[in-house]
């Protein structure tokens, strides 16, 4: 069996390559925190980000299309089911 270099590449589903899938697919710019608010949707675990910005600003929601493409990312590194 042949190894290709393809093959070696760690797939974890971070957040960097959750916004290039999605960029390279949907040619969208996904924040790291409309990320974290459609992992917050699912249940997915989250961690605290230490250089967040104050709780009290008021931040924009996530456009529908863009957790329509983060949810698409999700199922593609098997985030959440196919089925959902």
């Amino acid at each position: 069996m042949e190894v290709k270099p393809e093959d070696l590449v760690n797939t974890k589903p971070t957040y960097k390559r959750i916004q290039e899938y999605i960029l390279e697919k949907d040619g969208l710019k996904a924040h790291t925190a409309n990320i974290a608010e459609v992992k917050r949707m699912y249940g997915l675990s989250t961690r605290k980000a230490f250089n967040s910005e104050d709780d009290n600003v008021k931040k924009s929601p996530c456009s529908q299309e863009k957790i329509a493409a983060i949810e698409e990312a999700f199922r593609h590194f098997g985030m959440i089911d196919n089925n959902i």
